[in-house]
């Protein structure tokens, strides 16, 4: 009886024994299975898909102008997606239109004249924009006339009617400032025709619509080029330094989405530093995929206009002193009642991230 239980007894401890040993066999076996093609593709079919998976951002621009340059740049060096961001970009045709989509919710960012924050702060709005990166320093507009005026004073302006831009908007407060600076009455002293819609005053003028106009490129370009017209000056270069465009969006995007904004900076650096460090050619060539309708040789024309007025930034913070210039231009244009604080309109805290 003895010996029959014994036996049984090691019959169970033999059981047990080999049943590791079975699982390290299975374990191996499968584990050495040969790898396929198959298998090869979905992996890296997933890590590609973990890869790609960006963040969608829509950017509501005021304008399609190579004035803009380096922020083309970043779009076509695939700086955003390197970032985490697929970017939607979306023509608003003026900083109204520009700001309602971007208070609407219709586009996460906006990219105009920071002037229109000014102006929605002190309307009461309750979730105002931040303007969070600067990227234009000039005005990127051009005075244009009938004949070539190489002697021009804008004392030549007196008594003429010239196509400007919206009321309230940067570009005509810009071109006022510049002519009481220089002893001229913007409402006494010529005629200025604000009817005409953005991006339409150039054809206006080719049809003999006003004696001077001020065109964005590649507008003054093309009437050049056309033999329509002729640039006698840059408000860029009589202006002196002014926080012309900027990024803005919702306090509470900012708030909601740090990481988001941050990417979007840190795309926009790469194409700051890109511009400074190339060539007008390079910069021409890279940004042409943006211009079909413009040729490379007028592009590169325009590029190198706006690189020797020194258009761009090094870094994209915006600094206390120019957002008080900003303002007193708006005061200047009668267009700003009160003073909105710099503390509560501007966040430099993404942009110097981005420039380190």
């Amino acid at each position: 009886m003895k010996k029959r239980v014994l036996s049984i007894l090691a019959a169970v401890v033999l059981v047990i024994m080999m049943i590791p040993a079975c699982s390290s066999k299975d374990s191996t076996e499968t584990s050495s299975r040969p790898v396929t093609d198959a298998d090869k593709t979905e992996n890296a079919a997933e890590k590609n898909e973990e890869k790609t998976k960006l963040t969608e951002v829509t950017l509501n621009e005021v304008a399609h102008s190579i004035f803009y340059a380096p922020m083309y740049v970043a779009i076509e060096e695939g700086y955003f997606e390197e970032e985490g961001i697929e970017l939607t970009l979306v023509t608003g045709f003026g900083a109204d239109k520009t700001m309602t989509a971007v208070l609407s919710g219709e586009a996460d960012i906006g990219f105009m004249g920071s002037e229109a924050s000014v102006y929605t702060y002190n309307e009461g709005a309750n979730d105002y924009v931040v303007n969070f990166a600067q990227l234009t320093q000039r005005a990127g507009n051009f005075l244009v006339a009938r004949e070539k005026m190489p002697d021009f004073s804008w004392e030549d302006l007196k008594g003429s009617t010239v196509l400007g831009g919206r009321k309230g908007g940067m570009p005509e407060m810009v071109f006022e400032y510049i002519l009481k600076q220089n002893g001229i009455d913007p409402e006494t002293d010529l005629e200025i025709n604000q009817s005409i819609d953005f991006g339409s005053t150039a054809a206006a003028f080719a049809e003999n619509q006003g004696d001077f106009t001020v065109e964005f490129e590649p507008g003054a370009t093309t009437l050049e080029s056309e033999g329509k017209g002729y640039v006698v000056a840059s408000l860029g270069e009589d202006s002196g330094y002014v926080p012309y465009t900027a990024f803005s969006a919702k306090m509470s995007y900012i708030e909601d989405n740090p990481e988001i904004i941050q990417g979007f900076v840190n795309a926009l650096q790469m194409g700051m530093d890109y511009v400074q460090g190339h060539s007008t050619e390079e910069i021409a060539a890279k940004i042409s995929p943006q211009f079909p309708e413009t040729d490379l040789e007028t592009i590169t024309k325009i590029v190198t206009r706006y690189y020797e007025q020194d258009t761009w930034k090094s870094d994209l913070i915006f600094e206390k002193e120019s957002f008080e210039l900003l303002q007193d231009i708006l005061e200047s244009a009668g267009e700003l009642e009160k003073r909105a604080p710099y503390e509560e309109l501007v966040t430099t805290e993404f942009a110097e991230k981005a420039a380190r």
